[in-house]
């Protein structure tokens, strides 16, 4: 059957199973749009921005597991998804964005809304393809999505010229993918799995090092068994979070730099290193010179690159980190004895571990007459459902939120970490909520970043998207604040917001509800309020002004040197 190049597309989601996409129609996609209208089974949603739309297919991919779908149209357009894309790219979130080009004739000829977005999104984008003829819509269309959701995830960039989606070609879905050069090795060597398991068996002081491949692999229940089987401690980074129960006795929770102290002691101290679908990135090593000093390490993950990148590595297994665990739970299964005498042997390792809790655990001083954050994410997770998902823009209140709400469940909390992407938070959220419309979403902001893509909450009462929006407002940048506070004598340069803001007016304005208070006892009532309304809210909480994120390893430091009062 032919089809002009537009249709083409369209059908090529279909066939990936696309459900949803998120985009902004333009002078180079109104082609594009115009078959949209003949297409029911892909539900669109319009957002505001750009940027919103993509960061809300990234909140979509990290909610569900499935590819996000976003679209722009050429030159503004397309520069505007940018952030999005580095964002997914950095955090390994699985993403196809569809940006409009000018016709094939004027590439290269500055012609108007034109821009190069192969050249710009090369070092952000797992490959990006230009489409220069009809019919090599559903090669590129199936490579695409094979390329996003296979070995380790990320975004591909499709961009499509007006000729081309206007031309007709023959439409032929091709029902393998073969690229020449991409070929992800999923299966784990079991010689490897071998020695692995028999380094885990010898250890005196091992701990389980997780990262958000274990998410994006769906292997959280073959890592909880793993590590109740050999009764390891476990310990994940921020997009890690959720992968391992943390009301769990063998949870250490996040390491790093705002890390709990019993984990930065557990890797600085250990024996072994078990490392599994983590990168060892630098929030997490702290000085590299002086991690884990005495711990030997087996790194699993399915990205070669990413295995001695930062850190010696003793034990290479290069594979789909389910696959590999379910090798180790196997091999396990033989090492009845030698399994016995391990878990003899980690008494004095898991005394040693109790004590740091003990000693440190993550707290802060409540206080009757100022709200604390701390406070506002305990009430959260008090009051919202079991697998309520936590989107958090970055900042301050991102660690607050890594730190207290105490994730059980993989895909439960959307952040961005890689990249650190402010105003990422609200359109995630979005995203989340598009995809499970009867689950609760929590979108957690600062009063800076809730600004960054405000718009979306226009989109979200449209679309009746019941997003409870929880702002903790200090009217500073207050991460940057806590830096200039412990670090530059207090010199508070560009950081303090003081221009007063009614988000409650705000929230009504774009047709939303708007609660607030600056009073702790008022705190419960006013999530309960909220999480009761069958729309979105905005909550916003006037807290302690100079609240600090602590415990805190300052930059350079080591994983021991830890601030851990103010």
């Amino acid at each position: 059957m032919k089809m002009n190049g537009a249709r083409i597309l369209l059908e090529c989601l279909k066939l990936e199973g696309v459900d949803l996409v998120f985009g902004y129609p333009g002078g180079t996609v109104i082609n594009l749009y115009d078959e949209l209208m003949n297409v029911r089974e892909i539900r669109h949603i319009l957002p505001r921005h750009e940027q919103g739309g993509t960061h809300a297919a990234d909140g979509y991919a990290r909610a569900t597991g499935k590819v996000g779908v976003a679209i722009a149209t050429s030159g503004p357009g397309a520069t505007n998804t940018v952030t999005g894309i580095a964002t997914a790219y950095m955090d390994s979130i699985p993403m196809v964005v569809i940006s409009g080009q000018v016709t094939t004739a004027l590439i290269g000829n500055d012609a108007f809304q034109e821009v190069d977005m192969i050249g710009i999104t090369r070092p952000i984008t797992k490959h990006s393809f230009l489409i220069r003829n009809p019919k090599d819509i559903p090669s590129i269309v199936r490579k695409a999505f094979y390329i996003a959701r296979s070995g380790r995830p990320g975004p591909v960039l499709i961009d499509f010229p007006k000729d081309v989606q206007i031309a007709q070609a023959e439409f032929k879905w091709p029902e393998t993918v073969d690229i020449r050069g991409y070929k992800p090795n999923l299966e784990g060597h079991p010689r490897q799995v071998e020695k692995a398991i028999l380094m885990m068996l010898a250890a005196r002081r091992p701990v389980i090092y997780v990262g958000g491949g274990v998410i994006s692999a769906d292997a959280a229940g073959d890592l909880t068994a793993l590590a109740r089987r050999l009764q390891f401690p476990v310990t994940t980074t921020l997009m890690g979070l959720g992968s391992f129960p943390e009301n769990d006795p063998l949870a250490l929770k996040m390491l790093g730099m705002h890390g709990a102290y019993a984990a930065n002691m557990a890797m600085t101290n250990s024996d072994l290193i078990l490392a599994v679908g983590a990168r060892f990135d630098d929030r997490v090593t702290g000085k590299i010179a002086t991690f884990a000093p005495h711990a030997k390490i087996i790194h699993v993950d399915v990205d070669p690159t990413s295995i001695r990148k930062n850190v010696r590595v003793d034990l290479p297994i290069v594979g789909d980190v389910k696959d590999v665990l379910v090798k180790m739970l196997a091999e396990l299964d033989k090492q009845a004895d030698g399994l016995k005498e391990l878990q003899a042997n980690l008494s004095v390792w898991h005394e040693d571990i109790s004590g740091w809790k003990e000693k440190y655990p993550i707290a802060y001083k409540q206080s009757t007459t100022t709200i604390k954050p701390q406070y506002v994410i305990q009430k959260l997770r008090e009051l919202s459902q079991e697998d309520a998902i936590m989107a958090t823009d970055v900042g301050q209140h991102q660690m607050w939120v890594a730190q207290f709400f105490g994730f059980q469940q993989p895909r439960t909390l959307l952040s961005s970490g890689g990249l650190g992407t402010m105003g990422f938070g609200l359109p995630a959220a979005m995203g989340a909520q598009a995809a499970f419309p009867k689950r609760q979403v929590i979108c957690v902001c600062g009063d800076g970043g809730v600004q960054m893509n405000i718009q979306e909450l226009a989109t979200m009462v449209q679309n009746r998207l019941p997003v409870k929006i929880v702002i903790l407002n200090n009217n500073f940048l207050g991460m940057v604040r806590q830096w200039q506070e412990l670090f530059f004598d207090k010199r508070y340069s560009q950081t303090c917001l003081e221009l007063p803001i009614d988000f409650v007016k705000l929230a009504e304005a774009y047709g939303a509800k708007g609660l607030r208070t600056e009073k702790p006892g008022e705190v419960e009532q006013v999530i309960k309020e909220a999480l009761a309304h069958n729309g979105p809210v905005v909550m916003e909480f006037k807290i302690s002004r100079e609240e600090k994120v602590l415990p805190m390893v300052p930059a350079g430091a080591s994983l021991n040197e830890m601030v851990l009062n103010a």
